[in-house]
């Protein structure tokens, strides 16, 4: 017989033992997280009195694994729409925190006597707060519906993305012995050029592929295709100088924008779950009692540090960031912990080999102990509100608490069309600049040395090749180009502009001859690399393919149909999301500033609201709520009246504050159908029964008898002695001796078996 490997041996001890403890987690209300984390501690060599994991090595590129997987659907999740409609406030809170933390975190390490490495790579740590704890928390305290759940959601979204930049920045820096302000920007601006590079690319080209296969593609083929492609991008990530963690990061989130993103979080979820349970194993595996012990002291501070840091510089962010007091202290309350992110970084650091050995315990310990206090955290705020706001000056209270939120700048962005048309300018500059430069390095670094091989094959000399790669180069970057120097110049901005007085022409005119210099310092570019000519001539030359390019109409429907099919396919989401009443209304932001918002709520199928109307339900009068939509299918029953039936399954859109769709939320949870305890009293049995002579059902038709209506029962057919049972029809008079079967509950069986 052979030997089972010792891998599936240590899988098996992981999975028991994690499913265990997770189990018991559960049933304490605690998040699954420390579950893992504590099964980790058990299989580890430091627990001696269990059974520990034999082969660390592999268990340790599985947890690797987990961390690409994790990442990915954090990806899935992510939407770089949504932060461009996030505006202003949440990217000002996100920063603060981050900022002040880290800071904190350095100076906290400093304290303590530590490296310099050890302290950066802390202030990483403590700097991120768990999406996964916070979210279970505010699922099991019941305050998903509120308005301030919402705005910390959105921090921790952009924190999760700044902490995947965080994390290239400081692989930078621990590669370096010295790292200075340039080697960081150079990190930074590599960083937004892939960014931008892939994010467009993928765009362009993934959900233009999905579509294509749209209709051989199932639930096993979509899964492999998603996972494929999530490997492939941390693969070429780690060949451009980035961590795989980060490709699939990148992967997930442009699978996002596709409309198969639902479809893909609900299949790689389980995937993620198992691969995500063996990393938290993994970080629970290196716990050492001994060295948690050493450094009690450093692990209390830092947890200190942990609650009064976030606790006051998570009330500054949300303040800077437009909120009222009492919700920027309830925002930022609630993000006093370090998880996920804390053990990732941590991982990162001890895979590079610049962190301590102490130091990965010493966070997980810290993350165990502020995870357990986060509830007490979130409810800790309001109390601490009352007891400040009666110690503040008034002058301060009316200020503080009638802040109302920037939303996205829309009124500045109407009222300044500068601004607007500057923006968008700069914008679509940078991305056709971006595009131009990546083609032109792909052309140079792959398409180059084969043009030139065949060149001087067939003709002795190089400059052939030289010639016709750069005659491709510049035929695929043409309608960039092109973009870059005619697009916004028919817009209505810059038309309101032109004809709204004649002191803007001159600016406007200067913006078009700047992205001309632009455009031709591309053509340049490649005529310098490729040729001997003298620079004037080569800059004829690249005014003269300009001219080309602007003129053609083969080149302007060329890149008016490509920018409209990734227009398309950036708003495919969107679209449906529309359609199954997922996204919500324009109108949803301005409500915020009244403390009021809009919350998706949808009827559960056993519901007792089921079938009423929303006047006889009066749900205005009991939780002073209005609803504003319903959805049900496809169909948009908008600004619905009393009348309206509800139907299970229907998707309200209700608007109130915290306290009303709470109550809504839980009323609605709670109203409904008696659960059925007795199965067998109600299922459903066949019967045969014979029409007696005093059978009340003779002489009358099978409508008129009240089989159905009276006793709850149908019949089958009737048996007139043939191998089948014949149908039998409404109208057919009951007589004597016919033979009925007939299908009902058996108390109501009973009740016509006893008639005869």
């Amino acid at each position: 017989m052979s030997e089972l490997p010792e891998l599936v041996q240590d899988l098996a001890l992981i999975l028991v033992v994690a499913g265990f403890v997770t189990l018991l987690f559960k049933k304490l209300k605690q998040p699954l997280v420390l579950g893992y984390i504590v099964a980790g501690f058990l299989v580890s060599p430091h627990m001696s009195y269990t059974m520990s994991v034999v082969d660390q090595g592999d268990i340790q590129t599985w947890a690797d694994i987990g961390v690409i997987f994790l990442l990915f659907s954090l990806g899935l999740d992510f939407s770089i729409k949504k932060i461009l409609k996030m505006g202003a406030s949440p990217i000002i809170a996100a920063c603060t925190i981050i900022f002040s933390m880290m800071l904190l975190g350095v100076i906290v390490g400093h304290s303590f006597g530590w490296k310099e490495m050890d302290c950066i790579f802390l202030g990483g740590m403590v700097a991120m707060s768990s999406t996964t704890i916070i979210y279970k928390a505010f699922s099991d305290m019941g305050l998903t519906q509120q308005g301030f759940a919402s705005t910390v959601m959105s921090v921790l979204i952009l924190e999760d993305i700044l902490a995947i930049v965080m994390m290239v920045m400081l692989s930078t820096v621990a590669s370096g012995n010295s790292p200075d302000g340039v080697q960081l920007l150079g990190s930074i601006m590599k960083i937004g050029f892939f960014l931008v590079l892939w994010f467009v690319v993928g765009l362009f080209a993934i959900p233009l592929f999905l579509r294509s296969v749209r209709k051989i593609l199932n639930s096993e083929t979509l899964l492999i295709v998603s996972l494929g492609f999530c490997c492939l991008m941390a693969v070429i990530s780690t060949q451009v100088g980035f961590s795989a963690a980060f490709g699939a990061f990148v992967m997930g989130s442009i699978l996002a924008e596709t409309v198969e993103a639902d479809k893909i979080i609900r299949l790689v979820d389980p995937v993620k779950n198992l691969f995500g349970a063996i990393f938290f194993v993994s970080v629970g595996m290196l716990v050492k009692p001994d060295v948690i012990v050493q450094y009690a002291i450093p692990i209390l501070l830092l947890v200190i540090t942990i609650l009064v840091g976030q606790a006051l510089f998570g009330t500054l962010g949300y303040l800077l960031g437009g909120q009222t007091l009492k919700n920027a202290m309830r925002c930022g309350f609630s993000m006093a912990q370090v998880g996920e992110f804390a053990f990732i970084i941590a991982t990162l650091g001890k895979s590079l080999g610049v962190i301590s050995e102490f130091l990965y315990p010493v966070v997980v310990a810290v993350s165990v102990i502020t995870t357990f206090l986060t509830p007490y955290m979130i409810r800790a705020a309001e109390p601490c509100y009352n007891v400040l706001i009666k110690h503040l000056p008034k002058r301060w209270v009316r200020r503080l608490t009638h802040i109302q939120t920037n939303n996205a700048g829309e009124s500045a962005s109407t009222n300044n069309l500068w601004k607007v048309l500057m923006k968008k300018m700069i914008f679509n500059t940078l991305i056709y600049g971006i595009l131009s430069a990546a083609v032109i390095a792909i052309m140079f670094s792959a398409a180059l040395p084969i043009c030139r091989n065949l060149s001087i094959k067939w003709t002795g000399s190089h400059w052939i090749g030289n010639a016709v790669c750069g005659f491709l180069t510049i035929l695929f970057i043409a309608p960039f180009l092109r973009s870059i120097v005619m697009k916004q110049n028919h817009s209505e901005a810059f038309k309101e502009l032109w004809t709204d007085r004649r002191i803007n022409r001159l600016p406007l005119t200067a913006t078009i001859l700047a992205r001309v210099l632009i455009a031709l310092s591309f053509i340049f570019y490649i005529c310098n690399y490729l040729t001997r000519f003298k620079n004037a001539l080569m800059i004829a030359v690249a005014v003269g393919l300009l001219i080309l390019m602007l003129l053609s109409r083969w080149l302007k429907r060329r890149s008016i149909t490509l920018e409209r099919l990734f227009i398309q396919n950036l708003q495919s989401r969107d679209i449906e999301a529309q359609k199954q009443g997922k996204k919500k209304p324009l109108f949803a932001n301005h409500l915020i500033d009244r403390d009021i918002h809009i919350a998706n709520l949808e009827l559960p199928d056993d519901s007792l609201w089921a079938g009423k109307t929303l006047y006889s339900l009066k749900l205005r009068n009991r939780f002073g709520v209005h609803i504003s939509s319903i959805l049900r299918g496809s169909k948009h029953i908008n600004i619905p009246n009393g009348g309206t039936i509800l139907f299970p399954g229907d998707k309200l859109q209700a608007i109130g504050n915290d306290e009303q769709l709470t109550k809504l939320s839980k009323a609605m949870k709670a109203e409904l159908q008696p659960t059925i305890t007795d199965i067998e009293k109600h299922e459903m049995k066949l019967r045969s029964f014979t029409i007696s002579k005093t059978s009340p059902f003779i002489g009358k038709t099978l409508k008129d008898s009240g089989i159905r209506d009276e006793y709850n029962c149908m019949v089958v057919g009737v048996d007139e002695g043939q191998k089948n049972l014949t149908l039998i029809t409404p109208s057919r008079c009951l007589q004597a001796g016919d033979v009925l079967w007939v299908v009902g509950e058996e108390k109501d069986l009973e009740r016509i078996l006893a008639l005869g």
